[in-house]
């Protein structure tokens, strides 16, 4: 047996344990838990959050409004973008693809149910990675799982050395993730598709992206939030027009692909009319995990940008959190599952393929079934901003990682080191790296639930201290990080 055999072995093992029964559990049971902890806050305060998200980017230009040359922080808008630009990527395409064809039309059921729940477990990890960020030696905002760890179960009775220690893990986890997930499975990706489609060479193909994204990842999160603000929501707009007009043309199979979900779900005929019991769980767990691999709430990846933002009001950028979910998973991925089930490609009877296409073939064939040889140049072109987007969006996640672990003055080196492998990942089969990924993926997420669990009390008094305040017109004191009352005291002195 290799080496490669081995690590292999290994990580299958891992994998299997990290998203089994256990991880079902704790992944979901966190976000039902806040959902009713909040009163379903996603359902009951629905107005407020799309008036306070997307709306607000045409009624309030502070959301939009670029920070000041000497302030590191970026605004809620270029944070949300750069979440969105590691959210939105291969996962959207491939992920859903592969969910469908290992899991049945049912997967994409299960994929919604775990992003409802997973809007509020992003909405949690946000409000506490605002209200436990801090400051570091260059005046940049840093937050994320690490420091509600350290600093907010750390904070609890008994839990100081527990706290440090899984905030440690935490970080290492998000660091090598970052390498797999986030860079050489995403480059992998593009450059296999561009060779695919325009002939061009891999290596080429990787000393394009490695000159691209070294311009933007070694000037740090605001020239990465000043790409990802115009790349974003270009990318985005662009595959639901595209996907928006194969469904309007197939408005007539909308029906029948409703009820193939739905009974892939709960029923007989999963995975192409499998065994009752199995078909159902392989459709709950190639949901879940494609769910999570797309939208990664429950990761605690997301956080450490959302952490950036100018905002003070913790569930302000929460609210972000929420709509990041709902864009990526409830509207992107579910675009993608319509078009691939409503272009004849799997029988909707059955769940079984007619298609021998799989990953992000089966979405090219699928957008070639009516826009013929465009479809797939198409799909190639929103791999290419979508798994770049990611890159770039990862980068600052594993950067943020690796501060915590080695301090501000040593990020330049992952950057530097983050920029290399990526010409790794353009030219080298990478099967084990999408594999680590998944294992990675998981392992993050045990430590950040946790900490989301163990914090839940402080969202909750958070969250209801701003419902008193904003709704029901309380006068009573914000719920702001120390950092942020000290500041507003030194402002306050200072006027």
């Amino acid at each position: 047996m290799g080496f490669l055999d081995f690590i292999e072995n290994i990580n299958n093992a891992v994998n299997g344990f990290v998203w089994g029964v256990p991880m079902l559990v704790l992944l979901i049971g966190t976000g039902v838990m806040m959902t009713f902890r909040t009163g379903f806050f996603q359902l009951t305060h629905i107005r407020h959050w799309f008036k306070n998200t997307i709306g607000a980017l045409f009624s309030d230009r502070s959301v939009t409004a670029h920070t000041e040359k000497g302030d590191r922080s970026i605004s809620q808008f270029q944070s949300l973008c750069t979440a969105l630009a590691a959210t939105v990527g291969t996962g959207n395409i491939a992920g859903v693809s592969a969910a469908i064809v290992s899991g049945g039309p049912g997967a994409i059921f299960w994929m919604w149910i775990v992003s409802f729940f997973g809007m509020m477990t992003n909405f949690s990890e946000n409000v506490l990675g605002i209200y436990y960020r801090r400051k570091n030696e260059k005046n940049e905002w840093c937050g994320g799982a690490m420091y509600y760890l350290r600093d907010g179960l750390g904070a609890k009775k008994g839990c100081q050395k527990l706290g440090s220690v899984l905030a440690t893990l935490f970080a290492v986890f998000c660091v090598i993730a970052s390498f797999g997930i986030g860079n050489m499975s995403q480059v992998n990706t593009i450059a296999a598709n561009v060779n695919k489609t325009f002939g061009i060479s891999e290596a080429a193909v990787g000393i394009v992206l490695v000159i691209l994204s070294a311009v933007v990842i070694i000037g740090g999160i605001k020239r990465i939030a000043s790409v990802t603000e115009l790349l974003v929501p270009f990318m985005a707009t662009a595959y639901i027009i595209g996907a928006l007009i194969i469904i309007v043309g197939k408005i007539g199979m909308v029906p029948e692909v409703f009820s193939s979900i739905i009974r892939g779900a709960f029923a007989m005929r999963s995975v192409g009319g499998g065994i009752v019991g199995y078909g159902v769980m392989t459709a709950v767990t190639w949901g879940m995990k494609r769910g999570v691999f797309s939208n990664e709430a429950g990761l605690g990846s997301s956080v450490m940008v959302h952490s950036a933002s100018n905002v003070k009001e913790p569930v302000a950028q929460g609210m972000w959190g929420i709509f990041e979910v709902f864009a990526d998973t409830i509207i992107i991925c579910s675009l993608t599952a319509f078009v691939i089930l409503s272009t004849g490609l799997v029988d909707l009877e059955t769940g079984a393929m007619i298609s021998t296409s799989t990953s992000t073939a089966l979405v090219s064939e699928a957008f070639s079934t009516v826009f013929g040889r465009f479809g797939s140049v198409f799909i190639t072109i929103a791999i290419f901003l979508f798994a770049y987007s990611t890159t770039l969006g990862w980068s600052e996640y594993g950067t943020r990682a690796f501060e915590y672990l080695f301090g501000t003055k040593n990020v330049i080196i992952f950057r530097i080191i983050f920029v290399a492998f990526i010409m790794i990942g353009a030219t080298m089969n990478l099967q084990l790296a999408w594999d680590l990924s998944d294992t990675f993926n998981g392992l993050m997420a045990i430590p950040n639930l946790i900490g989301v669990i163990s914090c839940s009390g402080t969202v909750i008094a958070i969250t209801k201290n701003y419902i008193d305040r904003k709704l029901h017109n309380k006068d009573i004191k914000p719920m702001y990080s120390n950092w942020v009352d000290i500041q507003m005291e030194q402002e306050n002195a200072a006027d």
